[in-house]
């Protein structure tokens, strides 16, 4: 099977949390930065591909106008075969939406947009750096609905600077009576890079009030009926990101743009972050600078242990050990996994709040 993700790394605005790799247009060019695109996956992609699902992530890609974004993709075309694609993700930041653009993506065939709200709380947006209201997140859902998009999905935040767990409650009420499809729930962690981690440092967040917010998510939306599929993310029946999953259950995917990171037979690629000579090398026929890691069968093993332990699908019997029995017992005596029918390990809630040491213990 294969996977596209394809990296817009344009913000209107630099949010102080954000590690991904971004910054503003400033003086780029667009047009040379579209034809990047084009030219890089005609370089770099095998000939006849067809991904089944393709994820536009960012930055922002709902930042790209709609003359950029009808020559991106009719670009890509003459490259991918998008008969086969199933699910077709595209970021949103609220901010950036527009009637003609929705309009636009929905002629396209994209089937899912993400909407980065972060929080109910206009106290909280504004620490975050967004620019958006709450009232302007239900209209965005209601021009989504309205103009056909099938799936949509909410990104929250939570243990933010501040935050009370009322607001957080309240947060997630908001979110549920807008009933989108999928909701992702996110623990605010300071990265390295960024101005919450030199205005708070690196020691900021309580795990106390992490573990009281990811279970009051926990419980709030799967009593409405989300699947917690995954320890950050939620979804109705039939729901569920399959780009991600992919990934998870770690496919191969390629991806395009600058700082994009792909994995193609056991390799790894990230392209260089920097828009400037990723332009540059491809208008010169070249692939854009990037880092190459081939992944040894223990790295592999030990990168899946951390990705699907993550689901509730949890891990297969093949990527456990004669040796993991002791360890496994132990999980299921102080209830933090268990094993299904078909032999799978997987983490109760409980185990999910300790899923990174759980990992750990497995390698």
């Amino acid at each position: 099977m294969a996977h596209l993700y394809i990296h817009i790394p344009f913000c209107h605005r630099i949010c102080p949390y954000c590690a991904f790799f971004k910054h503003t247009p400033a003086d780029t060019d667009m047009r040379g930065f579209v034809q990047a695109l084009i030219s890089e996956a005609r370089l770099r992609l095998p000939a006849g591909y067809a991904p089944e699902t393709i994820y536009f992530g960012g930055g922002t890609p709902s930042m790209l106008s709609p003359t950029h974004l009808g020559n991106l993709i009719q670009g890509l075309r003459e490259t991918i075969d998008f008969t086969r694609v199933r699910e077709w993700s595209f970021e949103s930041n609220p901010a950036t939406l527009t009637a003609a653009k929705v309009q636009q993506w929905c002629e396209l065939g994209i089937t899912r947009v993400s909407l980065g709200v972060q929080s109910f709380e206009p106290r909280l947006l504004q620490l975050l750096g967004r620019t958006h209201s709450p009232e302007q997140v239900a209209q965005d859902v209601a021009l989504l609905r309205r103009v056909g998009i099938p799936q949509i999905n909410l990104d929250l935040m939570f243990s933010l600077p501040g935050q009370t767990p009322a607001e957080w409650q309240h947060t997630l009420h908001e979110a549920l009576a807008l009933a989108p499809d999928h909701i992702s729930t996110y623990n605010l962690s300071y990265e390295e890079d960024t101005d919450f981690f030199r205005q708070f440092g690196a020691d900021a967040g309580d795990e106390e009030t992490d573990v009281a917010m990811f279970e009051t998510a926990d419980e709030m939306l799967t009593a409405a009926g989300y699947r917690h599929y995954e320890i950050s993310n939620y979804a109705r029946p039939g729901c569920r990101s399959q780009h991600n999953l992919a990934c998870w259950r770690g496919e191969d995917y390629h991806a395009l743009g600058p700082g994009a990171v792909g994995s193609v037979g056991g390799e790894r690629y990230h392209n260089a972050e920097h828009t400037g000579r990723y332009i540059a090398a491809l208008s010169e026929g070249k692939l854009p600078p990037c880092s190459v890691e081939r992944l040894a069968p223990e790295t592999r093993r030990t990168e899946l242990l951390g990705l699907m332990l993550r689901t509730d699908e949890g891990l297969p019997p093949e990527l456990l050990r004669p040796q993991d029995s002791e360890f496994i017992a132990m999980l299921q005596a102080e209830q933090l996994a268990e094993l299904s029918d078909k032999g799978c390990l997987r983490l109760t809630r409980s185990g999910r709040l300790v899923a990174d040491e759980i990992a750990v213990g497995l390698i």
